[in-house]
């Protein structure tokens, strides 16, 4: 008890000096968890993603099609469950910088393979029965303001022309996790359209969404699906959805690994600046440590009351930085939302930011309180006089 109370004491010495590095820590940790939420949102799609569901492309690359008449192909492999085709649309709501994800999907399939994306009845009943209706997520509908029968309009980048939605339906993520910032309308309102304006492009589709029956078969179906494609004129590639999305996340990692480093350079800056702070305040009680020496408590006693200050300074900042990053982090999620979709602090955050504050509050309290269990008292008194 009389340890924690010298502790406490120490801490209030220096007013202005402990309560700037308590802020400096403070705004260290939140840095620190706000980057590393970045890089959590970047994968957010990669977590979100489905050990039962599988995607068939263009090995090519994505941007070729496929034949619409895979899928009944596709249907016939032993495990497959579900097929669903979909085309990435591409579309602008007014202008480029209105951008959100917008598919073409065949709808009954798609929300059975998604059950994570959460609609009432009678909205998805009334956007199946019309072929010109939309699925919006509720992010998006607040985003812009939308609700159930309003008309939207897209500018059409990659197939041209202007293409009207009447919203059917809103819906929810099931997890935190599920993207709740795309527009989703029928495959087939786009493919009756392009036999009437582009032939050519007709009864294509950009992937297929592939359900299986056990996740431990995943390899195996691939294989035999690619291979039932192979020497085609369309061959295909197929991967788990995992690593179809990670594919995505690969095409950026040098600004992934970027983040990654400057979170960690602002804790070691911060601790720089508290193991300063740490220096000073042991230096300034030579004398007292003399004097505690004299009167019979140990050198690994005084290392301790070092050492614990830092702890504690480094433990209050590691508090308010915590409190903060939650706000915070909302905030800026819902700034970013369009290139974000998801942007949660998750637990493994909040465990590396008390970690790294506490391992500043060590590493900066370690050396002056090995200096102050170490020094002499008549070589500590002599530097007073």
């Amino acid at each position: 008890m009389l340890t924690l109370v010298f502790i406490l004491k120490n801490l209030s010495r220096h007013k202005l000096r402990n309560t700037l590095t308590i802020v400096g820590i403070a705004m260290s940790v939140l840095s620190f968890g706000l980057l590393r939420t970045t890089v959590d949102a970047w994968y957010a799609g990669v977590e979100a993603s489905s050990s039962t569901r599988l995607i068939t492309r263009n090995s090519i690359s994505l941007i070729f099609s496929l034949p619409i008449s895979y899928g009944d192909r596709i249907r016939g492999v032993e495990g497959v469950t579900r097929v669903c085709q979909g085309n990435w649309f591409g579309g602008e709501y007014i202008d480029e910088k209105n951008f959100f994800p917008n598919f073409a999907v065949e709808p009954r399939t798609y929300f059975e393979l998604y059950p994570e994306f959460v609609l009432p009845v009678d909205q998805k009943e009334a956007f199946l029965r019309d072929r010109k209706g939309c699925v919006i997520g509720r992010k998006l509908a607040d985003r812009f303001g939308w609700k159930i029968g309003d008309p939207v309009t897209l500018k059409g980048t990659i197939y041209p022309g202007d293409w009207g939605f009447t919203i059917r339906a809103i819906y929810s993520g099931r997890d935190k996790s599920a993207d709740e910032t795309q527009l989703l309308f029928h495959w087939d309102y786009l493919n009756e359209t392009l036999r009437k304006a582009s032939p050519r492009q007709a009864d294509q589709t950009g992937f297929f969404i592939v359900g299986i029956r056990d996740a431990e078969n995943a390899a195996g179906i691939s294989r035999t699906l690619d291979a039932r494609f192979a020497n085609s004129l369309a061959e295909t590639l197929t991967e788990t959805e995992k690593a179809f999305q990670m594919s995505f996340v690969t095409m950026s990692e040098a600004i992934v690994s970027a983040i990654q480093i400057v979170s960690s350079l602002v804790l070691v800056i911060i601790m720089a600046v508290a193991a300063n702070t740490m220096a000073m305040s042991a230096r300034e009680r030579m004398g007292e440590f003399a004097a505690l020496k004299a009167l019979g408590f140990g050198g690994w006693y005084l290392a301790m009351l070092i050492l614990g200050e830092s702890l504690a300074i480094a433990a209050i900042g590691c508090a308010l930085g915590c409190a903060l990053t939650f706000p915070v982090a909302a905030a800026f999620g819902d700034a970013v939302s369009q290139y974000f979709p998801v942007f949660q602090v998750s637990g493994a955050t909040v465990l590396l930011q008390v970690f790294s504050a506490l391992a500043v509050g060590f590493v900066a309290g370690v050396v002056p309180a090995l200096r102050a269990r170490s020094v002499g008292i008549a070589e500590a008194l002599r530097r007073l006089g």
